[in-house]
């Protein structure tokens, strides 16, 4: 190879390297994949836009053919509606009450659970691992009739108690704890052993700092759960004071002959606000445990 040839070669690498970001072979950018990705945010974000415009209009307008995007006169009535037509007061601290114990018992029974069936040696563990993941087959409609009926057992229907202890730990956040416990390494836990340190005193000094984007993201995928749950609230909950904002919000904008869209439009905004605030608060840890995903052996 001659010395101009060399010398040509380096000169082509050093253009690709500093060519500009987003370009693919041959200097094109690739438009096709940017409109696919614009279509693709459009489809998410577009549903939740049309929510916030659309609390800002009047019944009539939101009932015109053809629609309209932006609000001709925007109103803050229907949030106004909202706080006069039902104590929504209370039924937010009913609602972040359930979705705050509900998130505190799964990080901490899910994390004990998945520190067992990852780090500890016992007779059945792998078939009880196994009859916890199938659990996640079975639809949570068919475990409806079954669930009301122990909790009538128990005399907890129209309690706090009946909302919260079917969902205090869950077969998905035992599966996501004890895959994050796997990526432990087993040197620390010898090393406390041998420092005189009691199980407990591992899990919780050594284990559980490990384990923050492992909890980031169940605690932001079992807050969105709970917080949003409406069937359950529903079926077992009868007295209106201890209502959900889902249930609370159904049961206000829906009526015998119509649905005041506006009111719902409204509602549904005020109740996304906490999960946005709650994801947030975690995104750090949240990105972080999916970036570790696939690493760990």
């Amino acid at each position: 190879m001659s010395v101009a040839q060399s010398r040509a070669g380096r000169a082509t690498v050093e253009r690709r390297a500093t060519a500009p970001e987003g370009r693919i072979a041959g200097g094109q950018r690739p438009w096709g994949l940017y409109i696919l990705l614009g279509i693709g945010l459009v489809a998410v974000v577009g549903p939740f836009v049309w929510m916030v415009l659309g609390s800002l209009k009047t019944q009539g307008e939101l009932l015109a053919s053809p629609p309209t995007l932006f609000p001709e006169a925007p109103t803050f009535d229907n949030f106004t509606r909202l706080f006069e037509r039902a104590d929504f007061t209370r039924f937010f601290v009913n609602s972040t009450l359930v979705a705050v114990v509900v998130t505190l018992a799964n990080l901490l029974f899910c994390s004990m659970a998945g520190y067992a069936l990852a780090k500890l040696d016992f007779f059945g563990k792998r078939p009880l691992f196994g009859m916890a993941v199938a659990t996640l087959m079975v639809p949570t409609s068919v475990t409806i009739v079954p669930l009301f009926v122990l909790m009538g057992k128990f005399g907890l229907v129209d309690s706090y108690a009946a909302v919260i202890l079917p969902f205090a730990a869950g077969a998905f956040g035992v599966f996501l704890m004890r895959q994050f416990m796997s990526g432990v390494p087993d040197e620390l836990l010898d090393a406390a052993r041998i420092d005189g340190a009691s199980e407990w005193r591992i899990f919780r000094s050594v284990v559980m700092p490990l384990l923050k984007p492992g909890l980031a993201a169940l605690g932001i995928f079992q807050f969105l759960a709970t917080w949003n749950n409406f069937l359950w609230p529903l079926v077992v909950l009868t007295s209106e004071d201890k209502y959900t904002l889902p249930v609370a919000l159904a049961s206000a904008a829906i009526g015998q002959n119509r649905s005041d869209y506006g009111l719902l439009m409204a509602g549904s905004v005020l109740l996304v606000v906490p999960v946005i605030a709650v994801f947030l608060a975690l995104q750090r840890h949240f990105t972080q445990s999916i970036a570790m995903t696939g690493l760990k052996g």
